[in-house]
């Protein structure tokens, strides 16, 4: 891709990544747990928007580490993606309609796919449930191609939602957090404290990225926040805090394919761990 065109991605994620976006998804965050089929419906809509600032989709197979209730699905299909959605339950699929044709069952830490079989592998709010992240990108790593994209995003611990329903008490400690939860609401929380919800930071993901000789970072970004508040990813500590939701966009190096972009400079290349 020539200078120019990648010059005009990033013009084109900047003319998307506006405080009127911003506003927008942080209400719909409100009704997460009351309206999910419009958080989630419209958080599908802008990731692809979000993923197509760093390459084409159409014709291309994305893997969804994580698919879930099949949101995702309508959205990337519509943008003419070959889409596979990968969920530990297949069940979970039918939540929003979807059919679980060409879904499959497995974990994010032992992917059933080939070896460099996947064009984008797009993982949204899964990481902080795994028990041994490093584990998940490595495997979403194996599985894209030389050339291909990988969008991963995760709430970290420190975010102000990172106990989830728990927040903002897992500040006090993740344990006390859903101690309250159940004393509050007779049962436990489905997002439980290094059951089902872990204490991951941004540090650590770019600490394993940077480590990481099959990947180079494109982009590190706070997944909600418009173009101008950016600068958070930079500073260590206040990130953990400000981002609220993480992104990392990485490209598998080897040898370069079409549609590929340009590595996205961060403060000289590098990010702040």
């Amino acid at each position: 891709m020539t200078t120019a065109d990648d010059r005009a991605l990033r013009a084109d994620r900047r003319r998307f990544a506006t405080l009127s976006r911003s506003v927008t998804l942080f209400r719909a965050f409100l009704v997460e747990q009351t309206d999910p089929d419009h958080f989630y419906g419209l958080l599908a809509t802008d990731s692809v928007r979000q993923v197509s600032g760093y390459t084409a989709l159409s014709g291309r197979t994305v893997l969804d580490v994580g698919g879930g209730p099949g949101y995702f699905a309508t959205a990337f299909r519509a943008a003419g993606a070959r889409y596979v959605g990968l969920d530990p339950d297949v069940g979970d699929f039918s939540a929003a309609g979807e059919s679980v044709a060409g879904m499959l069952r497995g974990s994010g830490t032992a992917l059933p796919v080939r070896t460099g079989s996947v064009d984008v592998t797009f993982s949204s709010n899964v990481v902080e449930h795994v028990a041994e992240p490093p584990r998940m990108l490595d495997e979403m790593v194996r599985v894209t191609r030389p050339g291909g994209l990988l969008f991963v995003s995760y709430t970290p611990w420190l975010s102000p939602w990172g106990g989830h329903e728990t927040a903002p008490w897992h500040y006090l400690g993740g344990e006390r957090a859903r101690r309250r939860y159940e004393r509050r609401m007779g049962r436990a929380p489905k997002n439980r404290f290094r059951e089902t919800l872990f204490p991951v930071s941004i540090s650590d993901t770019l600490r394993w990225a940077r480590g990481n000789g099959d990947v180079e970072v494109l982009d590190a970004l706070p997944r909600y926040h418009p173009w101008w508040a950016r600068w958070v990813i930079q500073v260590p500590g206040i990130r953990e805090v400000a981002a609220w939701n993480f992104v990392l966009v990485l490209r598998r190096t080897g040898e370069r394919q079409p549609g590929a972009v340009e590595k996205t400079k961060l403060t000289g290349g590098r990010v702040a761990m």
